[in-house]
């Protein structure tokens, strides 16, 4: 046997390991990209409180998840053949958001879902609340604030130079008084912990005037006659509104209107009421289907002219639903909402399960 022969062969015998490195390479290293799936339907009797008590009644809302989860080549193989797994890069998902801003960013959204549910919650069951201020929540800092790389993302502002407002206008309006350059001490809360950082104001592009450089929006908590708790652990996003606020108002109200069902759904909330769109309503209606839920929720959202014009084959959450249940041959009875109203005088239409 001479030397080339002798080196295919050991050139063969390598083979396997190397197959099997590659496919471990494959199956763990992750890429830069993100899949996203069916999440989980969670029971909501194990998130909501009210007056420190629990539901105990026949049936269960729930809401639903998209999971989203880190690709590796192989899962991103895998997802490429599935009709509910989605492939989306790092930019698509958090734009330019780092991870932690993004985590941030998706705890403000879930924390404003809580507020506005519990609030349609108290209105519809006529209990009394007061909305109190609890400072300027962070959404985003601009590149040239003297700020950033201080306060972050998702931080509340409680102050500047020792002074409180009692709303965003009033502390937008007391900077914008001050002078361009300007040196300032900010209060604020990060991760619980209150902190201060002192800075020069920038002068804001929109009006000349003086400004921190964030973007920012209300924080506000609800203080209401009978206590209610919303303990979402650590899933994010505001999607969840609908389903909080009507796991809230049956609980206030023990009224038993599920009538025994298992209801899953999904939908943002405002302080009116209103359901809102939301993304992955396929991949919630396959979750929701295989936990074995009788009744679906979506969002009849109105598609409007420029929606059409950026995406003409756009559809409305429900249709998407619709879309999904027949898809996958489900049973569950998939129902439009545009406010929780809707949701409401269908739960009154059912009959004891």
């Amino acid at each position: 046997m001479n030397n080339e022969q002798e080196e295919r062969i050991s050139i063969k015998s390598m083979l396997p390991f190397v197959l099997v490195i590659v496919l471990i390479i494959a199956m763990i290293f992750p890429i830069p990209y993100y899949i996203e799936g069916p999440g989980t339907t969670e029971n909501l009797k194990d998130f909501v409180s009210v007056d420190n008590k629990q539901d105990t009644e026949p049936g269960a809302f729930y809401l639903t998840t998209v999971g989203v989860r880190k690709a590796t080549l192989a899962s991103l193989i895998t997802a490429s053949f599935s009709d509910f797994q989605e492939i989306v890069s790092k930019k698509d998902l958090m734009g330019s958001s780092t991870n932690s801003e993004y985590e941030r960013i998706q705890q403000y959204y879930m924390d404003s879902s809580k507020n506005a549910a519990i609030e349609q919650a108290l209105k519809l069951a006529n209990v009394p609340y007061d909305m109190q201020f609890k400072g300027v929540y962070v959404l985003a800092i601009e590149d040239n604030s003297s700020f950033k790389g201080k306060i972050s993302v998702g931080d509340t502002v409680t102050g500047i130079d020792g002074k409180t407002f009692k709303s965003s206008e009033e502390f937008v309006a007391y900077v914008k008084k001050q002078k361009v350059g300007q040196e300032v001490t900010v209060s604020y809360l990060q991760d619980g912990k209150a902190k201060e950082a002192t800075g020069k104001l920038i002068e804001l592009p929109t009006d000349k005037k003086a400004g921190i450089g964030i973007g920012l929006t209300d924080h506000t908590e609800i203080d209401s006659s009978i206590p209610v708790e919303i303990d979402s652990g650590d899933i994010g996003g505001p999607s969840a509104g609908l389903m909080f606020t009507l796991e809230t108002y049956e609980q206030l109200t023990q009224k038993g209107i599920r009538k025994g069902y298992k209801i899953a759904g999904t939908g943002t909330i405002n302080t009116d009421g209103i359901v809102g769109r939301i993304g992955g309503i396929d991949k919630k209606v396959v979750t929701a289907s295989k936990n074995k839920a009788d009744i679906f929720f979506a969002p009849d959202d109105e598609i409007t002219k420029e929606m059409k014009e950026a995406e003409p084959k756009i559809k409305t959450n429900y249709e998407e639903a619709k879309a999904t249940a027949k898809k996958i041959g489900t049973s569950m009875k998939i129902v439009p909402v545009k406010n929780v109203q809707d949701a409401l005088y269908y739960l009154e239409t059912l009959k004891e399960k």
